[in-house]
């Protein structure tokens, strides 16, 4: 199903976000047999795709995506291994968090992988119960221990301004903030198989429950200030697994609104007083398994445009 874009709705979204309509391209990682990186235009007309094959057919294995400042995209197609690919589709870059530094014969599980400025790969290896640093070559420039209590196990990561890492553990149902040396610095409960979490601009953090159906905002004080729980209000939109979470200049919110069915969009645009202003619908490129995915902007998009235009030339 096609996003079918007003003219009402492209004016609304030019006063009110850098990341229009216009410009605003969409990289997915879809698995559960779909097994696909793709780039595509906000009516998800698909600019390029790459068939990964996933870990199993039929299974999970997409669970975090990066478009990287030089284009290429940085992702995973199995539980262990991250990649990075160029445009042209050749892997440029892997490590397999199976077979390297102390893991061989461990369980491990990668969910959650950044790009460092200085060019190292941030890696969360659940189970050991790491995050790690590598460099080009992969050798560990530094390893900070993840908490106890199923806190080994997570999901999203994302790197703060601050340095701090906020992790999100299925079981117990938590959002952590380490900081450099692995020590608890804040802390929030939830209770669901939480997936995805990220600092707002306002000092606050944006939870994707998981399992719970819901968004929650909360303050630095653990106090609940927004959310949208089990249906968009006004809307015919129904919540599944949620998962990613993006905040856009303008302030409004990108979610991802995984296994939800095929009556509901994958991702969508809500503003602060839940208005849904931008759904991504495209059942038959990424079906019931869009986990992950970036909203790219202005900038990243026109540089994407660039690269494709010089690879079909």
């Amino acid at each position: 199903m096609k996003q079918i874009l007003t003219l009402t709705f492209a004016v609304l979204l030019a006063f009110t976000s850098t990341t229009s309509a216009e410009d605003r391209l969409v990289l997915v990682s879809a698995s559960y047999g779909k097994d696909v990186l793709a780039i595509c235009e906000a009516n998800g007309d698909v600019l390029w795709k790459y068939d990964t094959g996933g870990p199993k057919k039929g299974h999970a294995g997409h669970h975090d995506v990066h478009l990287l400042k030089n284009g290429n995209i940085l992702f995973h197609d199995t539980w262990t291994n991250t990649k990075e690919i160029t445009l042209a589709k050749k892997v440029v870059w892997e490590y397999d968090s199976a077979r390297k530094n102390g893991n061989k014969g461990k369980r491990v599980n990668v969910h959650a992988f950044a790009r460092l400025p200085n060019g190292e790969t941030v890696i969360v290896e659940s189970a050991v119960g790491r995050i790690i640093h590598v460099d080009r070559k992969g050798k560990i420039t530094k390893s900070v221990p993840l908490g106890t209590g199923g806190r080994q196990n997570t999901r999203l990561m994302r790197i703060l301004d601050n340095g701090n890492y906020l992790t999100c553990a299925e079981r117990p149902g938590v959002v952590t903030e380490y900081d450099s040396k692995g020590k608890i610095v804040w802390e929030y409960e939830i209770g669901t198989r939480v997936y995805g979490a990220i600092r707002l601009k306002n000092g606050n953090t944006l939870i994707a429950s998981g399992s719970g159906n819901s968004i929650v905002e909360v303050t630095p004080d653990k106090k609940v200030v927004w959310d949208i729980t089990k249906k968009v209000p006004g809307t015919d939109i129904t919540l599944g697994w949620m998962t990613m979470l993006q905040e856009l200049p303008n302030g409004n919110r990108v979610i991802g609104n995984c296994h939800a069915g095929d009556k509901n969009p994958q991702i969508f645009e809500v503003t602060q007083d839940k208005k849904v202003v931008w759904e991504f619908d495209e059942w038959d490129l990424v079906g019931n398994g869009l986990a992950c995915w970036q909203i790219l902007d202005g900038k990243q998009s026109a540089m994407i445009r660039k690269k494709l235009a010089k690879l079909t030339r």
